[in-house]
């Protein structure tokens, strides 16, 4: 079954490099989601406990769930098989508006909209810089090393340097499948060597096709929210 397929203008950035080579990222840790009575979704990374814990699903089973296993990041790593897992941890309100200036300026110079940037961001680290998952991917949207490389980044867990360039792949990725949003995030999950095995397709993956999905579904209702603010 083919994903839905939402496009957006491919526009190629004055300072992109598009031979850049790009590694993408594995799948994280467990995905939950709940839907509330007015019929809004939400999605967490972080294990839901209390009284309505009962009330979300589990709609990923992550490779970090073997164990909650707090302990500090070490230097980056290709090989990252015991690399340590540091978990979302940050719950406050505030981080959903922390890191909007990096993410305007991105948008900007790289022609992605806002609503897509905030979405991976939400799903990849649920606005937490810290996190770490169990193949070495870091902070706000989960760079591998390889990414972080090639990109000259000096510190991934520094909110700017990492959202411009998480942002300039997703740029990258949408240049080259000529803007389809399904394939754009399926390449950054997967590797675009992933997709060219299945004839430039979304593989199948299904941690891949449910983060394709999470993710689209968050970027349109963000979308949304946005557009309902904008016409009041």
């Amino acid at each position: 079954m083919r994903l839905p397929v939402a496009l957006f203008t491919a526009v190629v950035a004055g300072t992109l490099v598009v031979s850049l080579p790009v590694t993408g990222s594995a799948p994280r840790a467990d995905i939950y989601m709940y839907e509330d009575e007015d019929g809004v979704v939400h999605y967490t990374n972080v294990r839901p406990r209390g009284d309505d814990a009962a009330a979300w699903e589990r709609v990923i089973r992550g490779p970090s769930s073997a164990g909650d296993r707090r302990r500090s990041p070490r230097s980056d790593d290709d090989d990252c098989e015991r690399c340590p897992i540091v978990p979302a941890r940050d719950d406050s309100p505030e981080r959903f508006q922390r890191y909007d200036e990096y993410i305007r300026e991105a948008s900007a110079l790289y022609r992605i909209p806002i609503p897509l940037i905030r979405a991976v961001i939400r799903i990849e680290s649920d606005y937490d810089s810290r996190v770490v998952s169990s193949k070495g991917a870091r902070g706000l949207m989960q760079l591998m090393p390889a990414v972080v490389s090639d990109m000259g980044i000096e510190d991934p867990h520094e909110p700017r340097q990492n959202i411009l360039a998480g942002t300039r792949l997703l740029r990258i990725l949408a240049n080259r499948y000529e803007g389809d949003l399904v394939l754009t995030l399926a390449g950054y999950h997967a590797g675009m060597g992933s997709l060219a095995r299945y004839g430039d397709e979304v593989p199948p993956y299904p941690y891949t096709r449910q983060y394709v999905q999470l993710v689209v579904d968050r970027y349109n209702h963000y979308r949304e929210r946005a557009s309902q603010r904008a016409s009041r």
